[in-house]
């Protein structure tokens, strides 16, 4: 599943590509993929067909559209293999489209009309439109009903490491497993959590409620730091399923340390002269992958 970085990279592109645009047509070709939308997929279409796309907004790994001069906005949620496509009219469908909505120029840009596709192969996403209400932490921002409990992310400005201690200090529960709560701190999924464990020499099953401040200010330097370097090169993409408006595959991958590096030398242990290799061990039906030199197991492990 994409998480922050690749997310942001979409985002960054519908602003450039879709934001200010009226939507004049709306096609569903898989009912499947507006599936969260209660009225159902005519509903769908018929409300925004005739709205105009505001400037895209994220938080974490969630993506929105807000309609301009409208209390709802469009929600994308990209699953497993979810893709927004923003592509000439005339271009060829994709193989796996599912939805379609032509985009007319926006009022101070002559250039030609533009459609937005929804790409899904494995239809585990999809996009509905949800009411806008008031954000709990921030006084005048405005979320989506479905992503009001979501936490703030490592690269929002107004996030709080102070607050995020404390709640990690509150918990009995591992580092990780914390890390991937989205109501705790959002964005980070499997990748960004071993490499910034990694980063900040932290084991996985690290009890939350033994971290002191300089550890959790450590981990989460280090998650913005990852981020914001994967953000720089366009995301992770293992595959050509995790790609920008353009159908780009960003190269993050090629500068991970941890995870997907498991039987392979600790980058940082081969600089200080050590042999340790990179171990990757079941986790919450995923994996971890971590260096057993530098984040060792700690004493009363969570897993």
């Amino acid at each position: 599943m994409p998480e922050l970085p690749e997310v942001e990279v979409v985002r960054r592109g519908l602003e450039r590509w879709a934001a200010g645009r009226p939507v004049s047509a709306v096609e569903v070709l898989d009912v499947r993929s507006t599936r969260r939308h209660g009225a159902g997929p005519d509903d769908f279409a018929a409300r925004l067909a005739g709205s105009r796309l505001a400037v895209p907004e994220r938080r974490g790994k969630y993506l929105w559209i807000p309609l301009a001069g409208e209390d709802s906005a469009l929600v994308a949620h990209l699953g497993m293999s979810g893709q927004l496509l923003v592509n000439d009219p005339a271009d060829p469908a994709p193989r796996h489209l599912r939805i379609r909505l032509l985009l007319e120029p926006g009022e101070d840009d002559a250039d030609r009309s533009r459609e937005l596709r929804f790409v899904d192969q494995r239809i585990f996403g999809g996009l509905f439109l949800d009411r806008l209400v008031p954000a709990d932490d921030l006084p005048g921002q405005l979320l989506p009903a479905s992503v009001a409990h979501i936490g703030r992310d490592p690269l929002d400005p107004a996030f709080d490491p102070e607050a995020v201690h404390l709640r990690l200090r509150g918990r009995r529960t591992g580092l990780k497993r914390a890390l991937l709560d989205q109501s705790l701190v959002s964005g980070i999924g499997n990748i960004y959590a071993d490499e910034a464990l990694w980063r900040a020499r932290l084991h996985y099953a690290r009890p939350t409620d033994t971290i002191n401040r300089t550890e959790s200010a450590r981990l989460l330097a280090a998650v913005h730091e990852v981020m914001e370097e994967a953000l720089a090169q366009g995301g992770t993409s293992f595959d050509s399923l995790y790609v920008n408006v353009n159908g780009e595959s960003g190269y993050f991958d090629r500068s991970l340390d941890a995870y997907g590096r498991a039987g392979l030398p600790c980058r940082r242990c081969a600089a200080e002269g050590r042999v340790s290799l990179i171990v990757r061990r079941p986790f919450m039906n995923r994996s971890s992958s971590y260096c057993p030199r530098c984040q060792p197991v700690p004493r009363r492990a969570r897993w």
